[in-house]
């Protein structure tokens, strides 16, 4: 993906790098699709030079991103116009773009952590456990607070029902990456 970036000094074309990781699954494996992005804080010349840029504006990516999806969705005809315009009046509009992590340029153990935490399954084997007896499954979130903290106890059908909308059809990719 390149970008043209205009400067003090000229235009400059720009290659950006992103990794984009579909995730469909919340702290306790519940539907709650959503993007982790790895994307460079600055771009690469033609010659392989990386210029920095300056601090992402949060609301303006957020608002970016919403409008973004909300043309796809009505070139896709999920909704139509209407629709889309009606949820741009919306107060909370359910789109947030997070950009408070950022890997320190030679942290590639940090990067590393990153980008699997981006890429995760949607169970971790350590966060669940079941009783014969009750037959049931139990599911703890990874948060200690917050609206998904805390743990769940279902059916192991139910909980098995509940990972299986996890997975990606045959040939589905859910990570994709872009530019450089």
């Amino acid at each position: 993906m390149t970008v043209a970036i205009r400067t003090l000094t000229g235009e400059h074309d720009l290659a950006v790098g992103i990794v984009a990781c579909l995730q469909t699954h919340g702290s306790r494996a519940n539907w709650h699709p959503h993007l982790h992005l790895l994307v460079t804080d600055g771009g690469f010349r033609p010659d392989g030079t990386f210029v920095s840029w300056p601090a992402h504006d949060t609301a303006r990516l957020t608002e970016a991103f919403r409008r973004a999806v909300l043309r796809l969705f009505v070139r896709l005809e999920l909704f139509d116009e209407d629709q889309a315009a009606s949820m741009l009046s919306w107060p909370h509009s359910g789109f947030h773009v997070h950009t408070a992590v950022w890997v320190p340029e030679d942290d590639r153990a940090f990067a590393t952590r990153l980008a699997r935490y981006c890429a995760r399954h949607p169970v971790a084997l350590e966060r669940l456990t079941s009783d014969r007896t009750a037959r049931a499954v139990t599911y703890r979130s990874d948060k200690s607070e917050g609206p998904t903290a805390g743990t769940e106890t279902v059916d192991p059908l139910e909980f098995l029902a509940r990972v299986l909308v996890h997975m990606p059809d045959k040939g589905q990719v859910t990570t994709r990456y872009y530019g450089w």
